[in-house]
């Protein structure tokens, strides 16, 4: 029945092993891969005929994890796996930005990959398996896809780099960088890190490329034996239309590519568009729109190479004039509009308590997130109309890109026990306004008074590759984003980089130009950092205005159920009566919030004499609570009652306890200790139940007063 072809090699100390023949038969291709005891099936199905209707390639790429995997049911009111998550959003991205440069030039089919988790063993990451098993399936598939590619893990442990860390290591690494490429060259890094320098995160991408070599080996074993046969893809030929649009437009669009702002660009640039497809009213227009695209590509990609001068007239270094203010909004707890060139975030910081943190329900347990960053891209930011949906793939990418970089440098929850969130609004767009959102983040975290260990900043660059040719491009603008070969993010503080994502459209870049574009970046930044701190350089020594303040105590374990009370009744009646927030965590951490001062310092005290013990030969207020023939039982510290003797109701002898008290009576008394059975001994007579005065103190003043007199 199954005609089941496998390829196993050890890698990074455990066994990587490709099968594919037994699951999913009717798809193009399909792989499954199983890493230690986690496994994903890979599918790949590519239309027979291609779109006409379109000048694009209809890839779809969908990573889904299925909660069974990891032997759990899915939280939440339906049980069932639902809209994706952020994470398979993102990993949906990962597998996407590496293979889709390498398609043949002019394939138009729809595909699509689906990769789906069946088993997460909790110690191996399926999202680099989740790559690899996409690009097994895509090689053996027969479309036409030029890899294969591999990808790795690379972690920073002890100062040592380590090949795809489990789970459990790495919160002690420095570093979580994914790499992805082809045996020759690099074509995709998304990271993490902790302030590491340029060379130790140039390394880290070379070592793990180095380290893909053996799954990119096991891939072509694999294809050799199991690979269909290509498709064959004839590209359009076009070159005679190409070499007369060139000969009519070519000084024209030239000239358009001078105008410095954008919006006047791109209207010069239609104008010459328009007039060259009237040249050919017989031919079809989405032809002429592609050929007209490699003519702008031609014209913007040699002008750098040849005159090192970009489109807005900047050399490759410079960074466009940048402007930063802080502390724009009136209520909100921190904000800054960050503006550079045509690119603007506008950023604001919000902080909360630990009601406000984010629930996160996946495949290694339910967690809570106490730092949010959310990135929305409207369509007025690039002088368009749109749909307003919820965020896509792009504003999840680009707000988890801006989240790694800032992550690092937030101080730790136990010393600022804030949930932080951060919004931003791009208002305006002429590229990277992922980088943007680094920096506004960074100013309005320190506006809110966020004690950051320093200033983040964020840089954007570019490539033009011809040949052996190269020039890279500081802070690139979006239409040398959108005709360039790289886009390569780099964001970091001073002492270093904090996060770098890259994204190539062509087969591959060196290691020489990953560290030209590095060393090239952190000039950028540092001077971005400078243009920062004109406006703000480290947080505010107060929070905002209107910000929550929050205290925190540490009460015994054994005193929760107190505080709480039956049912949740007392922490009820003090969060009513004092207006403060209170979260009680199970290792008796207590936080108490409020915008008001004293309803934190009332929450705090109500607390405090509830779980605090009563300290002989103190003097307390109590209220009688209960009358008997030897006595009255009083209430006097938190839900203590203590018993007051008979022989201690007053200085002098009492007849009846109703003579001196009764129930419901505010009275002050004395702790004297505790019986054999621990039961609380009071005292009414030491105390004046007037002024609150200890009388046995004056008593034995006035007794040795007299002693020394006789």
């Amino acid at each position: 029945m199954f005609n089941t072809i496998s390829e196993t090699i050890e890698w990074g100390g455990r066994k990587l092993t490709l099968e594919t023949g037994r699951v999913a038969r009717q798809a193009d291709g399909a792989v499954l891969a199983t890493y230690g005891e986690s496994v994903v099936l890979a599918t790949v199905v590519g239309a027979r005929e291609p779109r006409p209707d379109i000048d694009f390639f209809p890839l779809t790429v969908n990573y889904q994890e299925k909660y069974f995997a990891a032997g759990k049911i899915p939280g939440g009111y339906f049980k069932r796996e639902g809209r994706p998550t952020e994470r398979e959003t993102l990993v949906s991205r990962l597998i996407d930005r590496p293979i889709r440069p390498l398609f043949a030039e002019g394939y138009r089919n729809d595909t699509q990959v689906i990769v789906t988790v069946l088993s997460h063993d909790l110690e191996n990451d399926p999202d680099v398996v989740a790559l690899v098993a996409a690009s097994a399936a895509l090689t053996i598939s027969g479309v036409p896809f030029m890899g294969p590619i591999g990808a790795a893990r690379v972690g920073y442990i002890g100062g040592e780099y380590k090949l795809n860390p489990q789970v459990d290591e790495m919160p002690e690494s420095a570093l979580d960088l994914v790499v992805a490429g082809t045996a020759e060259a690099v074509l995709m890094v998304e990271s993490e890190a902790k302030e590491l320098s340029e060379q130790v995160m140039l390394g880290a991408v070379m070592f793990g490329h180095r380290g893909m070599q053996p799954v990119i080996d096991g891939i072509i074993r694999l294809a050799e034996r199991a690979a269909k046969e290509p498709r064959a893809i004839r590209a359009p030929e076009n070159t005679a239309l190409a070499e007369s649009l060139k000969a009519i437009a070519e000084g024209d669009l030239r000239e358009a590519y001078k105008v410095p702002q954008k919006a006047a660009r791109h209207e010069q640039i239609s104008a010459v568009k328009e007039r060259a497809k009237a040249q050919f009213p017989d031919a079809d227009e989405k032809v002429v729109k592609a050929q007209f695209k490699d003519l702008e590509a031609d014209v913007v990609r040699s002008a750098v190479l040849d005159t090192g001068h970009r489109i807005d007239g900047r050399d490759l270094k410079t960074v466009r004039p940048i402007r930063a203010e802080v502390g724009v909004l009136p209520r909100t707890h921190g904000s800054a509009l960050f503006t550079r060139g045509e690119t603007q975030a506008f950023v604001v910081a919000t902080l909360g308590t630990g009601e406000d943190e984010q629930y996160v329900d996946s495949l290694e347990g339910t967690y809570k997130q106490h730092f949010m960053l959310h990135y929305n891209f409207p369509p007025y930011s690039v002088g368009e109309t749109g749909r307003m949906t919820g965020p896509g793939r792009r504003e999840i990418g680009h707000g988890k890109l801006a989240w790694r970089a800032l992550h690092p440098i937030l101080p730790e929850k136990d010393h600022f026990p804030y949930t932080i969130r951060l919004v931003s609004e791009i208002t305006e767009s002429n590229g990277s306004s992922s980088m943007a959102t680094v920096c506004g983040s960074s100013l309005a975290l320190m506006d809110a008074g966020v004690p950051m260990k320093r200033p983040v900043a964020g840089i954007a660059m570019g490539l033009i590759l011809e040949g052996t040719r190269y020039a890279v491009l500081s802070d690139i603008l979006g239409d040398e984003d959108h005709l360039g070969d790289m886009d390569f993010k780099v964001a970091g503080t001073d002492q270093g980089v904090t996060s770098l994502q890259m994204d190539i459209k062509i087969s591959g870049i060196t290691e020489e130009i990953m560290r030209v574009a590095l060393d090239q970046a952190r000039e950028g930044r540092l001077h971005i950092l400078g243009e920062m701190a004109k406006a703000i350089s480290h947080a505010r020594e107060q929070l905002g205005e209107h910000a929550p303040r929050i205290e925190v105590i540490h009460i015994p374990t054994d005193k929760i159920r107190e505080v709480i009370g039956s049912g949740g009744k007392v922490i009820r009646e003090i969060v009513e009566k004092t207006g403060a927030k209170i979260d009680i965590q199970d290792d008796g951490t207590v936080k108490v919030a409020s915008a008001d001062g004293e309803s934190i310092r009332a929450a705090l005290k109500w607390i405090k004499s509830i779980v605090a013990e009563p300290e002989i030969g103190e003097i307390y207020d109590g209220k009688v609570v209960k009358v008997m023939d030897f006595g009255a039982f009083v209430n006097f510290f938190g839900p203590k009652d203590g018993l007051v003797h008979i022989s201690e109701l007053a200085p002098r002898r009492v007849g009846k306890v109703t003579d001196v008290v009764k129930e419901g009576d505010a009275v002050k008394v004395k702790l004297l200790g505790f019986d054999d059975r621990g039961k609380v001994r009071l005292s009414m007579k030491m105390v004046d139940q007037e002024t609150g005065e200890d009388l046995s103190k004056k008593q034995q003043a006035t007794a040795e007063g007299q002693q020394q007199a006789g």
